[in-house]
């Protein structure tokens, strides 16, 4: 069966504000993705579903179990697959007018400038704070606009930011919001999430992006939207414009973007999960052993001697007895070796270790 453009987008080209000189303008934008997760799996098939022309997913993270409950477009058969890989694979599969690639680097420092530059949209689907921000000032030295989109439990955020305005200037970014990255905000691993609003943003920025390339509607320019799902109510926080381009590259020149979940982790300082099924069935082994979980509400497999979050995580207050080995767990061993490197940074003598691969592998 031939099927063609035109049966394909027949309903969008309906519209009369999208036409055909619309769909051809998603059939020549070429759009990069980065995170393909809760917000950048949903993003990336509703865009290649449109007729985008171009699309490049980034992400070097596995599919889990705990993702499934939101990220819909994997499956079970899928866990333990790189997700931009898989992805990519399914939007083969139903988008014949999409040209999609991926990458399993982690987006740096060192590479996004190069990354970036090939693309007309670049759209926010990661929940990494620092990536956010490297996403942003990269965009705003490169002129290119950002489509952000972020979650906080029950609560959704989306804006379009540095979008070129007529007189050649460029909308607010999102320093202009949050001047100064926040480092104890929680992400979705460590806070949680309900999946209903993980869809509801992504389509937003979805649109977002729809609107920027047709040129249709009025963008979400100098303007955050902030939706709470529990009282399904919004409000916009207007922004205005003033971190200069100049402040923006001094702040690149010196910061690092530094995010521990995208590092490579230390092997002295893990703990396999089959090495700790061993302990812990001796007796005399797991006696000095403390578990420690690092974030609430673990459906944990083992008792846990303490939950100390590490938003609560007193670095400087913690004893340490010389005689233990500390074991801090987590959902999926990012976040539990993060604690671990803050207590090993402080604590260097200590016995930390973190459980490779979180419960989810145990």
């Amino acid at each position: 069966m031939k099927i063609n453009k035109e049966d394909i987008f027949k309903r969008q080209i309906t519209l009369s504000e999208i036409g055909e000189e619309g769909q051809q303008k998603l059939q020549e934008a070429k759009v990069l993705v980065v995170g393909c997760g809760g917000l950048g799996s949903p993003i990336a098939v509703y865009l290649a579903a449109s007729g985008i022309g171009q699309l490049h997913l980034v992400d070097f993270d596995t599919v889990d179990a705990t993702n499934l409950h939101r990220q819909v477009f994997y499956s079970l058969d899928d866990v333990g697959k790189y997700k931009s890989e898989v992805l990519t694979d399914f939007i083969q599969g139903r988008a014949l007018f999409t040209n999609v690639t991926f990458s399993k680097e982690p987006i740096t420092k060192t590479n996004v400038i190069e990354l970036i530059s090939e693309y007309d949209i670049i759209v926010d689907g990661t929940d990494s704070l620092p990536t956010k921000y490297l996403l942003n000032d990269a965009c705003v030295l490169m002129g290119k606009p950002l489509v952000y989109g972020s979650l906080y439990k029950f609560d959704g955020y989306v804006s379009v930011f540095n979008l070129k305005q007529e007189k050649g200037c460029f909308s607010a970014n999102l320093r202009d919001a949050f001047p100064v990255m926040n480092t104890d905000i929680p992400n979705c691993e460590e806070a949680g999430t309900l999946n209903a609003i993980v869809g509801m943003i992504a389509t937003v920025q979805v649109n977002e992006v729809l609107k920027i390339v047709t040129g249709v509607g009025k963008p979400l320019q100098n303007e955050l939207l902030i939706y709470n799902a529990l009282q399904n109510s919004q409000l916009k926080m207007k922004l205005q414009a003033k971190i200069s381009k100049a402040k923006i590259e001094k702040i690149f020149e010196n910061e690092s973007y530094y995010d521990a979940s995208c590092d490579v982790q230390n092997p002295d300082w893990l703990i396999s999960p089959k090495e700790l099924k061993r302990q812990l069935s001796f007796r005399e082994e797991s006696r000095n052993l403390e578990l420690i979980a690092v974030l609430p509400n673990l459906e944990l497999p083992f008792e846990v001697h303490r939950t100390i979050p590490i938003q609560e995580l007193d670095v400087e207050g913690f004893e340490i007895d010389a005689n233990k080995t500390y074991v801090l767990v987590c959902q999926r061993g990012i976040t539990s070796y993060r604690a671990t490197t803050m207590l090993k940074e402080r604590y260097p003598e200590a016995k930390v270790i973190s459980l490779a691969g979180g419960v989810s592998q145990y």
